[in-house]
């Protein structure tokens, strides 16, 4: 388990129906907890800054964005289980994922390569897959956002940003991670799928080598390099995932691969070659068939905003595509 901090003066001793253990971290974004439902199961409770909420329209505008994460289907993401407002600061309750991210590992453990970095490259692929066909774009992707569970990774915290965007009174400012952002989000009001790709790629060489593609240092310096250099790629020894990253961090959105279409090469099932957007994320399973462990595509619009969801199945279907 990550380390749990104990709570602090001015902590909630509850939320809602959760009852709050420690804290897991503290970002940007707001506190995470570790807390407990009313069966005892432990979830991830993420409470929003307060400054960040804005006005009680501009909250439940950000309850109900977030609401549409629980289309996601279950494959390698932790699934979102409730929202609502807390004080006028709105909340996530989510599957909690005991395991370490991937960005801590690779700063403890060192660099991924093999059979470890292929299989981390097929799980996070395939939680874009699942995200993108439930219409989210996560517009956030990056190392401390995949989490290496004993079943492996799991995508985290989709569905947040654009709902800070719609939502968030702090108008102007960049919703994402720099060094992880795509050249159209530096520039574009509205990221697509595609933009997952260029950070998905991004965080693959980053697993592959230890540091960020674009460097993390002065804010310009970043910017200056994610629209006009190309990273270097040669720490991904694997010539296919190679090209497959490659192709995802072009410069234009049009010429990466959509999340499927990468899945199928990872799989070895599509030539590297295929026209881009050939698997188009709204018609993936059209395309390719359903997920493994699904009958068909994702359907079926969010249930009521506050309060608890239905709690995800038991049995989500094969896990061996997410195997670290």
């Amino acid at each position: 388990m990550p380390d749990l901090a104990d709570p602090r003066p001015g902590d909630p001793a509850s939320v809602g129906e959760y009852v709050v253990a420690g804290r897991l971290g503290e970002g940007g974004q707001g506190i995470v907890y570790l807390a407990t439902s009313p069966n005892g199961t432990k979830v991830a409770l993420k409470l929003l800054r307060a400054d960040l909420a804005g006005d009680t329209d501009a909250s439940e505008r950000f309850v109900r964005e977030v609401a549409m994460a629980r289309r996601v289907a279950p494959f390698c993401t932790a699934q979102v289980i409730g929202t609502g407002l807390f004080g006028g600061r709105p909340y996530i309750v989510s599957e909690y994922i005991d395991g370490p991210t991937l960005a801590d590992v690779v700063r403890t453990q060192g660099p991924r390569s093999g059979t470890s970095l292929h299989r981390l490259a097929i799980g996070t692929i395939t939680a874009l897959v699942a995200i993108h066909q439930a219409g989210i774009v996560h517009r956030d992707f990056k190392p401390s956002n995949v989490v290496l569970a004993s079943d492996g990774p799991r995508v985290i915290d989709f569905g947040i940003a654009r709902a800070l965007d719609l939502s968030s009174t702090l108008t102007g400012a960049a919703i994402g991670t720099p060094s992880y952002m795509a050249p159209e989000q530096l520039t574009e009001a509205s990221p697509g799928p595609k933009s997952d790709m260029f950070a998905w790629a991004c965080t693959l060489v980053f697993a592959a080598s230890g540091q960020a593609p674009f460097g993390q240092d002065s804010l310009p310096a970043v910017v200056n390099r994610i629209l006009h250099n190309e990273p270097d790629v040669g720490s991904i020894e694997d010539p296919g995932l190679r090209a497959l990253v490659r192709d995802c961090l072009a410069k234009d959105p049009a010429r990466r691969p959509a999340a499927g279409e990468a899945l199928m090469r990872l799989l070895g099932h599509a030539p590297a070659a295929q026209p881009p957007g050939l698997l188009q994320q709204g018609s993936a399973a059209a395309a390719s068939g359903p997920m493994p462990g699904t009958s068909g595509p994702v359907r079926g619009a969010p249930g009521p905003v506050y309060g608890a969801y239905p709690p995800p199945p038991a049995t989500h279907g094969p896990h061996y595509h997410c195997l670290l």
